[in-house]
């Protein structure tokens, strides 16, 4: 389950276990509170709200470590499609942007002038268009499997979640870097976040 607490999203565990415990965890800095099983809400968000200074000063400090071996998304570097790794090939071009998987390689047609996050930008963007396509041919299957129907659904970027819901709405958000990963992950999270639309919480009955 998932909580809210002064704009941070924190992942609740409950567990066999006697004590509350409070960690933010790499690379993110994704807040995780484990608790008793028969913790009160109530007072599972108590005990977030009494060490907010510590989690934001946690948070904070993952946010700003230096990154290493960020992509420049030049050749060499590798790129993930549904769980298959492909090297990038590079190649300059003054004509329309173009990304082909051929083989075991990513071909990125691009400016020779284009910077990393437009390169970054133009790729998020095609995982964006494979995902959708994806979700357009599996979601139904499992709507049709579970009975638990989504009116309408987006996909965008996350970092710590890979899908989200609002069951009121009965909307749902996926996140584009599903894409990278083997197409039974999506299968995973389409199914987990419709069950969302029956309950809430991650009980004995979700």
């Amino acid at each position: 389950m998932q909580i809210v607490v002064s704009g941070i999203p924190v992942e609740v565990q409950k567990k066999a276990i006697k004590n509350m415990h409070l960690s933010v965890k790499p690379p993110d800095g994704h807040v995780v509170v484990s608790s008793p099983k028969d913790m009160d809400d109530k007072a599972i968000e108590m005990f977030i709200r009494t060490n907010l200074r510590w989690i934001k000063n946690q948070i904070e400090e993952f946010r700003s470590q230096p990154r290493s071996g960020k992509r420049q998304y030049v050749s060499g570097e590798t790129i993930y499609f549904w769980g298959k790794q492909y090297f990038i090939k590079f190649v300059a071009s003054s004509k329309k942007n173009s990304l082909v998987l051929d083989g075991n390689t990513a071909i990125l047609s691009m400016s020779k002038d284009s910077t990393v996050k437009q390169r970054e930008k133009f790729v998020r963007e095609q995982y964006r268009d494979k995902l959708k396509s994806a979700v357009e041919k599996t979601l139904p299957k499992w709507e049709k499997i579970t009975g638990l129907h989504a009116d309408s659904w987006q996909t965008k970027y996350m970092i710590t979640r890979w899908g989200t819901c609002n069951p009121e709405a009965k909307k749902l958000w996926f996140n584009i870097q599903l894409a990278q990963k083997p197409v039974e992950c999506l299968d995973f999270v389409i199914l987990h976040e419709l069950i969302h639309f029956h309950t809430r919480r991650h009980d004995s009955l979700f």
